[in-house]
């Protein structure tokens, strides 16, 4: 599975980075609000520094204009995957973009019929969200594991990144069910070393090595 990475904060995507795990980034206009950078200056950053995709998203709501704003984001860097909405504009801006050659991303993915409907404008990436689905009381994994299904019944390329992602039990699902991806907020990432039992085992191994009296260096 590889891991995508949720921000537009430089130092936060160097750190997993050099552990390497980050296989990709994804941003929106909302995460590109939070770092308070230039949206062509933080991309241009982001992707020097990570090897993988780095979604970018247009903020058009036409697809002509969506197609304009893609090309534009495109020239950023060669990694650079350009983000559309699930809407009929967006697919279209999807086709378009996608049969130029470049990496498109379809995000807010809320149905299998609209993960089936990217694939066939030629999505690099779809987006389904878990966690506002579970917002609204409907179950997220059970869209991944169902574009699973319908994916791999007709051989689409298009690969599943689960997004939306708010715990490490998402990241854990998504992979037993076989997305492709997730996008995570580097807090949740880091969350998946954390176990109670790890830090159990860990004190009473220190409180004994204190009785000791040792040191290694």
């Amino acid at each position: 599975m590889k891991f995508f990475v949720d921000t537009a904060e430089i130092d936060a995507i160097a750190e997993l980075n050099d552990l390497g795990m980050v296989d990709g980034v994804t941003t929106n206009p909302s995460l590109i609000m939070k770092s308070g950078r230039d949206i062509l200056e933080v991309t241009k950053e982001i992707c020097d520094l990570v090897a993988g995709p780095v979604s970018a998203e247009v903020v058009a709501t036409e697809a002509e204009a969506m197609i304009a704003e893609g090309r534009k984001l495109a020239e950023i860097a060669g990694n650079i995957a350009v983000k559309v909405p699930l809407t009929w504009d967006g697919l279209k801006a999807c086709k378009v973009l996608s049969g130029e050659g470049r990496m498109v991303n379809v995000t807010l993915c809320f149905s299998a019929n609209q993960a089936i409907l990217a694939a066939k404008a030629g999505a690099t990436f779809i987006s389904p969200f878990i966690g506002r689905l579970d917002d609204i009381n409907l179950d997220g994994m059970q869209l991944i594991e169902d574009i699973r299904t319908i994916y791999d019944n007709y051989g689409y390329e298009t690969q599943i990144l689960a997004a939306s992602i708010r715990t490490v039990n998402h990241i854990t699902e998504s992979a037993r069910i076989g997305a492709d991806v997730i996008t995570a907020p580097p807090a949740v990432i880091k969350a998946m070393a954390a176990h109670p039992l790890t830090d159990k085992g860990l004190a009473a191994f220190m409180a004994d090595w204190a009785k000791t009296g040792q040191k290694i260096l």
